[in-house]
């Protein structure tokens, strides 16, 4: 970034622009944010102001920011938070950012969950916690259940639990349902590792920073849906569903595996781009 003495707002974001171009697509998206969170002002400020001198702490911290930006660091790890169906959770790198595609698996399960009376939910492996947090707020009378094997994981989607007011969760230390004793699920839901270890995406973008552990999944990819598929049968009631997000290949195998396992109405629901991307099914004992 420019050292000139000219550290108006204005001047900084051209100068962090063309530091990130080169790095990033959306350079100017992303300088605004972090310049933002160093301020802790809106982006409205700084169109309003661009004449604004930072102070010299607030300078510092958005030169660094911005250098470690340019290194690839995802930008949500660098203000330690990111917006989901409008509201601000905490992430970490012990976290996945959540990702516009997620709101398919929340917006699917909303419509299934009753508005006026309880209900009983489990969001397996939940990480930041954004599903099953969104879910309790949306609907105060659920019973939610967060899971996660990880307990670094567990600790973000407490405090943003905690930061929501959603009183109506309680989390759980489990690999999938092997710590899961509670059954009569009316809903069973995740977004699980389902990535192969061979992937090169995995080598560009965000997800080279974020957990290994809540990308990749072994048997290209399948390994956690079919065994969270196969765990789920006997904690659902009857008439229960369960939904999966999964990638944009994998519509045709998630399927099969759903209806190996005896579920009935297997469908599989498209994201906002048209991908394939959350596979349901229902289960009954008859």
């Amino acid at each position: 970034m420019s050292k000139s003495n000219d550290h108006s707002l204005l001047s900084l974001l051209i100068a962090a622009n063309e530091q990130l171009s080169t790095t990033s697509e959306t350079a100017m998206l992303d300088v605004e944010v972090l310049l933002c969170h160093c301020l802790n002002k809106n982006r409205s400020f700084i169109r309003a102001w661009p004449e604004h001198q930072p102070s010299a702490e607030q300078l510092a911290q958005f030169q660094l920011l911005v250098e470690q930006r340019s290194q690839g660091t995802p930008v949500a790890y660098l203000t330690g938070q990111r917006e989901f169906w409008s509201r601000n959770f905490k992430v970490s790198p012990d976290v996945l950012i959540p990702r516009p595609d997620t709101e398919l698996l929340v917006e699917l399960s909303l419509s299934l969950l009753p508005t006026d009376r309880p209900c009983k939910i489990i969001d397996l492996g939940t990480g930041s916690g954004i599903i099953a947090v969104t879910l309790a707020a949306e609907r105060p009378l659920a019973q939610v259940v967060a899971s996660d094997l990880s307990s670094a994981a567990l600790e973000v989607a407490r405090y943003n639990a905690q930061q929501l007011n959603t009183g109506n969760v309680c989390f759980v230390q489990s690999s999938w349902f092997d710590n899961i004793e509670e059954t009569g699920f009316d809903l069973v839901l995740s977004n699980p590792p389902y990535i192969a270890d061979n992937d090169p995406h995995l080598k560009i973008g965000d997800v080279r920073f974020e957990p290994d552990s809540a990308l990749i999944s072994a048997e290209n990819g399948l390994q956690d849906i079919r065994q969270l598929a196969e765990q789920a049968r006997a904690h659902l009631k009857d008439y229960g569903q369960l939904l999966v997000e999964h990638g944009y290949n994998q519509q045709t195998e998630v399927q099969a595996i759903f209806n190996e396992l005896g579920y009935r109405q297997v469908n599989t629901h498209a994201d906002l781009s048209g991908n394939p991307r959350v596979t349901s099914g229902i289960w009954n004992t008859l």
